[in-house]
């Protein structure tokens, strides 16, 4: 194997364990519940897309607003990704895995909502590392009663 290949080997290897460290903090920061300008720039690009149950956002301060505006419907939470399938092209890729969420609902019942899915997500490496470009989250089940949703979280699309 010459040099190239191996520093080529190395960097995929190297990219692989940055963008699983991404999305492995980003679920758990979740969890963590500090939802300001420092987390929306530690995890997204500005013009990030965001297809969520709670809709549809573009651009990072979008993106904050409703995170900040959903996570504040629960008392605690623990979010979980598995199976990720990384596909790297240069300065850009993409990662699928399966994502179980569970919710305590913060409405004072002690109710666990419990979702599960897939998460598509598109990466670009930046100046400061990978970052979220875009990313669908696609429920496949639920268990347990949701949240009532207030109509600014009403899941349609919002610019």
């Amino acid at each position: 194997m010459d040099t190239n290949e191996m520093q080529r080997q190395l960097q995929a290897l190297t990219d692989r364990a940055e963008i699983t460290d991404l999305l492995d903090r980003y679920l758990r920061s979740l969890d963590d519940g500090v939802f300001d300008e420092e987390w929306a720039r530690a995890f997204h690009t500005e013009g990030v897309t965001a297809e969520m149950p709670i809709g549809t956002v573009h651009g990072r301060d979008a993106l904050l607003a409703r995170i900040r505006r959903g996570m504040a419907l629960f008392d605690r939470t623990v979010h979980l990704g598995a199976n990720v399938i990384i596909e790297i092209d240069g300065a850009r890729a993409i990662a699928r895995f399966a994502q179980l969420s569970t919710h305590v609902l913060a409405d004072g019942s002690g109710s666990v909502f419990i979702s599960a899915g897939h998460a598509d997500t598109h990466l670009v490496r930046t100046a400061g590392g990978w970052r979220i470009s875009a990313s669908t989250l696609r429920v496949a089940w639920t268990q347990g009663s949701p949240p009532q949703l207030p109509e600014e979280l009403a899941p349609a699309s919002s610019a």
